[in-house]
C-alpha cells in the first residue's frame, strides 16, 4: 500500500485475479478511479483503491498496460491525478517453437564438403526474444537410415543448417543409398532444461551424384594446327560460386593448360609428344577465402604421335671388320637407326634395303641386309681382302613417310691365326703402399701379336686371371702399342691382403681360327707386396640419421655411433665436434686412444630429426580488433582468424566456441566459416557505443587437443564514411 503518485509494476502474464497494489487516500478524497489501457483485465476498487487483475494478462497479446489513477471527493471531483500507474507484462514460457515449414526438403552431392551446409531448418517462438525462452536450440533426433556408427549429417545447433558430417562426405553415395529422413527436434531454453518446451520436423534428404568429377584421360594430337587456346574438357564444383585453377607438381618451365572460371580447361598450345608425351596436373576449387572446397582432382593427358620424325642413323659411319674366311650366311654386323615417333607404332616402324655396294667384285650382290632388323650377312660367296680389303655400303631406312641413307664401311681382315706373346714370362715383384690412391699404376707390361695391325685380330686384352678374387686390379691397353697398364682398381688394405700373385693373359677381341689355341707365351706373372700406412680410425656409417620428440628428455639415448681401428687397435675416442645444434647433445665417450699415432682422426655426421608435438595453444592472428559501426542496423558479422604455431598435421583446424555464461550468449554469436576463420555476430542491435571483451575459447585439433581462453576485443564505434572508426 501507499500514497498516490506514479508507479511501475511488473507482473508476469497468466495467473487469473491477483491483487497488485493499494492506494492510501487522504481527505477530502473517498475513492478512486483508474482509466487508459484496462482491456477488461485490469481495474481498481472505488472505495479501497486496491488495483488488481480479474484476469490474465497476456505478454504476447500485450506487454505494457498504461493507465491513470486520480482520487475524487464525495462529490466526484479530483482531488489527486491523475497519475501515470504502468503495468509492464513479464513473459513466462508458455510458448512451444514452431517450425516455418510442416516438411523440408533437401538435396546434397556426394562428396561435399564435411560442415558445408547444403540446407538449413528454421523455427520461431512467440515468447520473448530476450530471454531464454525464446532461446532455440537445434539437434537431430532420428537418422532414417542409419547404417553406420556415426551419423552421415550433423545440423549447427543455433543456425539450424544442415551439413555433412566428415564420415557422410567420404560415405555418402546415391549408388548405395540415395535418400535419407531426418527427424529435427527444436527445443527453446537452449535446451538447458527438462521443461524446455520443443517441437521436430522430417526433413527430406536425396543424394545426387557428385558433380565434382575426373574427366576420363585426354587425348591431344601432337603439333595442332587449330587456334589456341582449345577447349579440351571441362569440371564442376559441386557448391556454386568457386574460383578454379590448376596445379602440377612436376615442377615444368610451364603447364600448357589452363581453366576458366566456369571449369573449362583448355590447351594453350600446341604439344610435341617428342618433348613430353604425357602430362599429370591437378583440377582444384577454392572459395573467396583461398580455401580448398573440393578434394583436387587429377587429370591425365596423354599425347597422340604425328609421322613427324625421319628415321636417324645410329652413327654417321658404321664400320664392321669381318674375316676373310667367314663363310655364307654369317651374320656380320648391325645397321642401326631411330625414329622419336612413338615406340611399336607404324609411325616409327623402320625397314632396311641396301641401295649401293661399292666395290661391287666380284659381285655386286656380296652383302644381304634383314629388312626388319638391319642385321647384316654375307651371301653365299666368301670375301677375299686380296680382290677387295674395303667395300663401302649405303643402306636406304625407311618409315610410312620419311627416309634416310646410313652409310656402312665392311673393313675385310686376314683370319686370326696368331696369339699374343709377352716380352716376359714374369715381371717379378712390384711393393705399393697401402693408401695408394685407386687408378694409380703399378706396373707396365708389354705383349705382341704378328696379326693385321689395327684390327680386332692383333688388338691385345690383358686380364688378371688368377690372384685378384675381389678384381682389386685392372689393365687398360693402349690401342697403339698393345701396352699395358696395371692399374689399383680397389682401396688396398695391408691388414686384409699383404701380398698377391697375380697370373695375366692376353688375348684378342676376334676368335682364334680353328686349330689355334692360347698357350704359356700368353701369360706372365707378378707379385704385388702391399706395405703398411698407419690409417686414422673409421666410423661403421658415413653418415648416422635419428629421430626424437621435441619434447624427449635430457639424458635419452638417440643414437649408438660406432668406430674401429683398421690398424687392429683397440683403443679409439670419440667426441661431438662441430654443427649448429651440438650444444643440445652429449657423447658418451670410450676412452681409447689409437696406439701407432694419437693425431689420427676420422669424423662422421650425425643428423637429428625433430618430430614436432602438440605444445602451442592456438592463438589470435590478426593485425587489428574487429569493430561494428554503431548504431547496429542487425546481421552485422566480423571475422576472426586463429594460427598455431606447432607443425600442421595436413592442416590445422580450430574450433571457436562462446565462454559458456549468460551474458556472453545473451549479446554474442559465433558461427565457424572454415578450419582457421569463424565469424563473430552481434545477436541485437542494442548496443552501446564502446569497447567490448567477448570471452572465447580457442581449440586445435591435436592429440590431446590444446585451447586458449582469449578476451577478443571488439569495439563498437562510430564509423566514417569509409567504415572505419574514427
Amino acid at each position: 500500500t501507499g500514497p498516490l503518485k506514479d508507479m511501475n509494476f511488473t507482473v508476469p502474464e497468466g495467473g487469473g485475479v491477483r491483487f497488485i497494489y493499494q492506494f492510501t487516500s487522504e481527505p477530502p478524497a473517498v475513492s478512486f478511479r483508474a482509466t487508459g489501457e484496462k482491456d477488461g483485465i485490469i481495474d481498481i476498487v472505488p472505495k479501497t483503491g486496491i488495483l488488481y487483475l480479474n484476469g490474465s494478462l497476456d505478454w504476447e497479446t500485450k506487454t505494457v498496460h498504461r493507465l491513470q489513477v486520480e482520487s475524487l471527493d464525495e462529490k466526484g471531483n479530483v482531488v489527486k491525478g491523475p497519475y501515470a500507474v504502468t503495468i509492464y507484462v513479464e513473459d513466462i514460457n508458455d510458448n512451444p517453437p514452431q517450425f516455418d515449414q510442416t516438411k523440408y526438403t533437401g538435396v546434397v552431392r556426394q562428396n561435399s564438403r564435411p560442415g558445408k551446409p547444403f540446407m538449413s531448418v528454421h523455427a520461431t517462438d512467440r515468447d520473448d526474444p530476450t530471454t531464454p525462452h525464446a532461446q532455440l536450440t537445434y539437434s537431430i533426433l532420428h537418422h532414417f537410415p542409419n547404417p553406420y556408427s556415426e551419423m552421415l549429417f550433423q545440423i549447427d545447433n543455433v543456425t539450424g543448417a544442415i551439413s555433412p558430417s566428415k564420415m557422410g562426405s567420404f560415405y555418402l553415395d546415391p549408388q548405395k543409398q540415395d535418400s535419407f529422413t531426418l527427424v529435427v527436434i527444436v527445443k527453446d531454453m537452449a535446451g538447458m532444461t527438462m521443461n524446455a518446451f520443443s517441437s521436430s520436423v522430417d526433413v527430406a534428404i536425396t543424394v545426387k551424384e557428385s558433380l565434382w568429377k575426373a574427366p576420363p584421360t585426354i587425348r591431344i594430337q601432337e603439333n595442332s594446327t587449330q587456334v589456341h587456346p582449345v577447349n579440351i574438357s571441362q569440371v564442376q564444383s559441386n557448391e556454386p560460386d568457386v574460383i578454379y585453377g590448376l596445379f602440377e607438381r612436376e615442377r615444368l618451365p610451364r603447364l600448357p593448360f589452363s581453366i576458366d572460371q566456369n571449369g573449362v580447361i583448355y590447351v594453350t598450345e600446341p604439344l610435341d609428344r617428342e618433348e613430353k608425351d604425357t602430362y599429370v596436373f591437378f583440377a582444384v576449387s577454392k572459395d573467396n577465402l583461398g580455401e580448398l572446397v573440393d578434394k583436387p582432382l587429377q587429370i591425365n593427358v596423354v599425347v597422340e604421335d604425328i609421322n613427324d620424325n625421319p628415321p636417324v642413323c645410329q652413327q654417321a659411319l658404321t664400320v664392321i671388320e669381318v674375316q676373310e674366311n667367314e663363310g655364307g650366311g654369317s651374320h656380320i654386323g648391325t645397321v642401326s637407326a631411330t625414329d622419336r615417333d612413338e615406340e611399336d607404332t607404324l609411325n616409327s616402324r623402320l625397314q632396311f634395303k641396301i641401295e649401293s655396294q661399292v666395290p661391287a667384285v666380284p659381285a655386286s650382290n656380296l652383302f644381304v641386309i634383314q629388312q626388319d632388323t638391319g642385321i647384316l650377312q654375307l651371301t653365299s660367296r666368301s670375301l677375299n681382302k686380296r680382290i677387295a680389303s674395303n667395300y663401302s655400303l649405303k643402306v636406304l631406312v625407311t618409315d610410312p613417310v620419311f627416309q634416310t641413307i646410313c652409310d656402312v664401311q665392311i673393313h675385310v681382315i686376314d683370319t686370326n691365326d696368331q696369339i699374343p706373346i709377352f716380352e716376359k714370362s714374369d715381371y717379378h715383384n712390384v711393393t705399393v703402399a697401402e693408401n695408394l690412391p685407386v687408378g694409380s699404376v703399378i706396373l707396365e707390361i708389354q705383349a705382341t701379336d704378328g696379326d693385321e695391325p689395327a684390327t680386332g685380330s692383333s688388338y691385345i686384352v690383358y686380364q688378371v686371371k688368377e690372384g685378384d678374387p675381389n678384381n682389386t686390379f685392372f689393365i687398360e691397353t693402349d690401342s697403339e702399342t698393345n701396352r699395358g697398364f696395371v692399374r689399383i682398381n680397389k682401396a688396398l688394405d695391408f691388414e686384409a691382403a699383404p701380398v698377391y700373385n697375380l697370373v695375366i693373359n692376353a688375348t684378342n677381341p676376334e676368335p682364334l681360327v680353328q686349330g689355334v689355341q692360347y698357350n704359356s707365351s700368353s701369360l706372365t706373372l707378378f707379385k704385388v707386396f702391399v706395405t703398411n700406412v698407419d690409417e686414422p680410425p673409421a666410423f661403421r656409417k658415413a653418415v648416422y640419421r635419428a629421430e626424437v620428440s621435441e619434447d624427449v628428455p635430457v639424458n635419452t639415448l638417440v643414437v649408438t655411433v660406432e668406430a674401429y681401428d683398421p690398424e687392429g687397435g683397440t683403443k679409439i675416442v670419440l667426441k661431438e665436434t662441430q654443427g649448429k645444434h651440438t650444444q643440445y647433445l652429449a657423447c658418451r665417450k670410450s676412452f681409447f686412444f689409437n696406439r701407432n699415432n694419437a693425431a689420427q682422426k676420422s669424423q662422421a655426421t650425425l643428423i637429428l630429426d625433430l618430430r614436432d608435438v602438440n605444445d602451442n595453444p592456438p592463438r589470435l592472428a590478426m593485425d587489428n580488433p574487429p569493430f561494428f559501426c554503431h548504431p547496429l542496423s542487425g546481421g552485422e558479422r566480423a571475422l576472426i582468424q586463429a594460427t598455431d604455431d606447432d607443425e600442421p598435421l595436413y592442416y590445422p583446424t580450430f574450433t571457436f566456441v562462446l565462454v559458456d555464461d549468460m551474458n556472453t550468449r545473451n549479446n554474442w554469436e559465433i558461427s565457424k566459416v572454415n578450419r582457421t576463420h569463424a565469424y563473430l555476430s552481434p545477436k541485437h542491435a542494442n548496443f552501446e557505443e564502446k569497447v567490448y571483451y567477448v570471452p572465447v575459447v580457442i581449440r586445435d585439433n591435436g592429440n590431446p587437443p590444446l585451447e586458449n581462453k582469449v578476451n577478443l576485443e571488439v569495439n563498437v564505434c562510430k564509423c566514417s564514411s569509409e567504415n572505419s572508426c574514427f
